[in-house]
C-alpha cells in the first residue's frame, strides 16, 4: 500500500501539518493506554491535521554532560503506538526509528515487521546521539539497508539548524540524505530563526547550483511555559537566544509569550523560504506532559497553520 502522504509532500503549493507525540510510558497498560490515545485523538477533532509524528525516545545522556532535567523513562514501542493512532484516527503516522543499537540483520528484520505487522509506511531514521556510543549500525548503512528492502517506505530525515550554525554544512547533509532516499526533512524544535534561515538559504542556493529540486522541510515548534521546560529544550540541543529566554521567563504569561515568539519566528522563516521555493510543513509538539503545555500546543498549531496557509495563499495569488 502506497503512503498516503507522498502526493501531499509532492505538492509545493500546499503546507503539510503534523502533531508530534511520544509513546506512553511502558508501565502504562490496558484502559489507561486506551484513555491516553482517545484523549489525544479528541484533541485533533477541532483541527485539520495531515497526520501524527511518533518519536522513538532514547536515553540521550551520552550526548551531553549536563544532567537531564526530566528523568528518562522507557516507552511503548513506537510502531505499536503508531498503529494504534493510525487505526483510531484514520490518518497517516510518521514513525521515528533509532537505528544505532541494532545490527544490519536486525534492522532488516525490523523493517519487514514494521511494514507487515504495524502497517508502517512513513519513517524517519535517526542515528546515535553521540559518536562515543557503541554504534552497531551507522545511519548511512541504515539508508543502504532500506534502499535495498523490498518494501517502498516513504523515508524522511532529521535536520538540525543548530548544527549548521556551528559547522555550516547542514545543507550538504540534507542533500546527501536526499541521495540516500530521504524525501522530506523534519527539523529540531525552532527557537533560533536566524540559524534556520541561514540553513535554508544555503540549501536553496546549493540546490539551484546543482539543478536539483529542494525537498520539503517540516519545521518543528513547541510551546515553553516554565524554566524547567526551557532547561529541557536546551538539554536537547535546541538553540534559544538569550533575549528569547528573557522574553519568555519575564513575561506575565510565559506560554502565551512563547506562542507569540514561535509565530514571529515562522513568519521570518517564511519570508526566506517561500521566495526560494522551499516547500514547508509544520510539526507541533509538547516536550512535557504538563496539561497547560499540551493545550498550548494545540493553540500553537492552529495559529501557525493559519499563518503558513495565508502566506501560501498570498503567494499563489501573486503568480
Amino acid at each position: 500500500m502506497r503512503s498516503k502522504l507522498i502526493s501531499k509532500f509532492q505538492d509545493p503549493s500546499r503546507g503539510v501539518y503534523f502533531l508530534g507525540t511520544t509513546p506512553p510510558k511502558s508501565s502504562i497498560e490496558g484502559e489507561k493506554l486506551a484513555e491516553i490515545s482517545s484523549k489525544l485523538i479528541r484533541r485533533i477533532e477541532s483541527i485539520e491535521v495531515d497526520g501524527f509524528i511518533v518519536y522513538d525516545i532514547q536515553d540521550e545522556s551520552s550526548r551531553t554532560e549536563l544532567p537531564r532535567p526530566f528523568p528518562f523513562t522507557a516507552t511503548h514501542d513506537p510502531c505499536a503506538w503508531s498503529k494504534r493512532l493510525r487505526d483510531e484516527a484514520n490518518i497517516p503516522v510518521i514513525t521515528y526509528k533509532s537505528v544505532s543499537a541494532r545490527s544490519k540483520d536486525e534492522f532488516q528484520q525490523w523493517l519487514t515487521e514494521s511494514w507487515n505487522n504495524f502497517s508502517v509506511r512513513d519513517i524517519v531514521l535517526v542515528g546515535s546521539p553521540s559518536s562515543n556510543n557503541n554504534i552497531k549500525l551507522p545511519l548511512a548503512q541504515a539508508y543502504d539497508v532500506i534502499k535495498n528492502h523490498p518494501e517502498n517506505f516513504n523515508l524522511g530525515g532529521v535536520t538540525i539548524a543548530e548544527r549548521h550554525a556551528i559547522k555550516g554544512d547542514e545543507h550538504l547533509r540534507i542533500i546527501n540524505k536526499s541521495v540516500s532516499g530521504c524525501e522530506f526533512f523534519i527539523t529540531q524544535a525552532v527557537y533560533n530563526a536566524q540559524a534556520t534561515i541561514d540553513m535554508i538559504s544555503s540549501y536553496a542556493r546549493t540546490c539551484k547550483e546543482r539543478g536539483i529540486e529542494p525537498k520539503r522541510l517540516i519545521l518543528t515548534f513547541t510551546p515553553c511555559g516554565s524554566v524547567k521546560t526551557l532547561e529541557f529544550m536546551e538539554w536537547l540541543g535546541i538553540s534559544v537566544p538569550t533575549a528569547t529566554k528573557h522574553r519568555i521567563l519575564d513575561a506575565n504569561n510565559p506560554l502565551a509569550e512563547s506562542i507569540t515568539l514561535c509565530r514571529n519566528t515562522l513568519e521570518q522563516i517564511i519570508e526566506t523560504a517561500l521566495p526560494l521555493n522551499i516547500p514547508l510543513g509544520l510539526n507541533i509538539e509538547s516536550l512535557t506532559n504538563r496539561k497547560e503545555e499540551i493545550d498550548a500546543s494545540i493553540r500553537l498549531y492552529k495559529l501557525l497553520k493559519a499563518t503558513l496557509d495565508l502566506k501560501l495563499a498570498e503567494r499563489a495569488l501573486s503568480y
